[in-house]
């Protein structure tokens, strides 16, 4: 039995009805349609330049190099939407919630988070459907997360 993209259980077939994949029709990988591992290194990068100088969001990242936090984004995200399984092989589930609970993730934090991806969804100049897509996803992401006052 195979895996879901992001290896969170059996894989199911992809189509439209497929929520939370990247999916919209059988056979379709986002990964791959929306240029596949130049794309996300360009999304994470354009997001780290903003974090990097954000005085609310810079202290999340404990580590003093932004680098592994970047990798770490930038492999969840490529499994996420159908590319290398490197994320799960490495760090296992994704665990999104219980990896952010030690940090205060208030509603400011979250919309400095969803500013500076903004930017960086906005520099990939994707098309409609893939960008609306992807901001979807990133936007429930990002809500979720909100674990304070």
């Amino acid at each position: 039995m195979t895996e879901t993209p992001h290896g969170q259980g059996p894989a199911l077939p992809l189509t439209a009805s497929t929520p939370g994949t990247g999916f919209t029709q059988p056979g379709y990988n986002f990964y791959e349609v929306v240029g596949g591992h130049d794309t996300f290194v360009k999304l994470v990068d354009v997001f780290y330049d903003g974090v990097a100088d954000d005085p609310l969001m810079r202290p999340m990242y404990p580590e003093e190099d932004l680098g592994p936090a970047k990798e770490r984004l930038l492999l969840f995200l490529e499994q996420y939407w159908g590319g290398p399984r490197t994320y799960g092989e490495q760090r296992g589930h994704p665990r999104l919630r219980m990896r952010h609970m030690p940090f205060q993730v208030s509603p400011a934090a979250r919309d400095a988070w969803l500013r500076h991806m903004r930017t960086a969804v906005d520099a990939l100049e994707l098309p409609p459907l893939q960008e609306q897509t992807l901001w979807d996803y990133l936007d429930r992401a990002a809500h979720s997360m909100v674990n304070s006052a």
